[in-house]
């Protein structure tokens, strides 16, 4: 699979990279030999970088990737990027930092993370320097490789990388959150800090998994949100379920979308490599625990580039169902 350097930093990312988000309740009941054999066929299917967080069940996902990098010869060439959630009051201090990193290590079973990013703070921890001062303290004692972000806000990716510890940002970008690629790619690539993209197919939307008819399971976040507003989802103002778009307008897109996907392709597929066709994406980190989407996810990586007039028809989707709902909110 094609690898893109991710910013200042010596990984070498896999195009297609894996998300475990979904180890966590809010996706509903998934086994640790699911999730082990998803990690494996990952893997195996040549997906070399994989996204966690030490909140991601509680430490499960990270501890279940510990397990499985032990059981393969080729750990060595794995890259776990891991995160560090806020402290109670949504910033980072240097002892919660500090906790963080080295609760990741216990459970991944390293010397040193090979990333930490800062897990969706409060806006207010972009704007103090003790945070990345704590960072820089943290590499230099070779606990962390390398340190980026993890957003919710492009105000908040474009202070961040005003430090020069910040060598990474991951941040929400598919078909229907078009914002960052107004306001932050170009200067992401001109700081040399690498994209990471998160909920590319914004909680199954753009996968084509579901339609207006489907009943999610009680107590799915999706479900929470179709019933109360988009602001009873996951994330800041609900924008991580669905990336933020109310299911209907998200629904009546993808409907728009759909005769501009080519006949080879899933309408997943077709969204991981328009993402892909950005210069500024380092990699997407799709998440699943079905092995057969992790192969068909890492399969999209090898297609061509999309055409101009099917990335102009991804536009006009957004902006005929879409940019209204979320362009000015994240």
């Amino acid at each position: 699979m094609e690898t893109r350097k991710l910013g200042s930093t010596d990984i070498d990312a896999t195009a297609i990279g894996l998300g475990t988000w979904n180890v966590g309740p809010v996706w509903g009941d998934v086994s640790d030999t699911q999730i082990r054999d998803a990690i494996h066929t990952a893997i195996d299917a040549g997906i070399t970088f994989i996204d966690t967080a030490e909140v991601y069940g509680d430490g499960r996902a990270e501890r279940l990737i510990g397990e499985v990098l032990t059981e393969r010869d080729d750990a060595e060439v794995i890259d776990v990027v891991t995160k560090a959630k806020p402290d109670p009051d949504g910033g980072h201090s240097p002892e919660g930092l500090r906790e963080s990193v080295t609760g990741s290590i216990d459970r991944l079973g390293v010397d040193s993370l090979d990333l930490v990013q800062l897990h969706c703070p409060d806006t207010s921890a972009f704007y103090d320097p003790a945070v990345f001062d704590a960072l820089e303290a943290l590499r230099a004692e070779g606990l962390i490789d390398h340190a980026g972000v993890s957003v919710e806000l492009v105000e908040q990716a474009q202070k961040a990388i005003e430090y020069d510890v910040v060598e990474s940002v991951q941040i929400i970008f598919n078909p229907l959150r078009l914002r960052p690629r107004e306001r932050l790619f170009e200067a992401a690539q001109r700081h040399d800090v690498g994209i990471i993209v998160r909920v590319p197919l914004a909680s199954g939307l753009l996968a084509d998994a579901f339609d207006e008819t489907t009943d999610f399971p009680e107590g799915d976040h999706r479900r929470v949100a179709i019933e109360d507003g988009v602001a009873a989802g996951v994330g800041a103002k609900g924008g991580e379920t669905f990336a933020g778009v109310p299911f209907d307008a998200g629904i009546a897109a993808v409907e728009d979308l759909r005769p501009h996907v080519p006949s080879e392709l899933s309408m997943a597929q077709f969204t991981l490599r328009w993402i892909l066709d950005h210069e500024a994406v380092t990699t997407v980190i799709p998440g699943s625990t079905s092995p057969s989407h992790i192969e068909e996810n890492a399969d999209a990586a090898d297609y061509p580039e999309l055409s101009h007039q099917t990335h102009g028809a991804v536009t006009d989707a957004y902006d005929e169902h879409v940019r209204e709902h979320v362009h000015h909110r994240w």
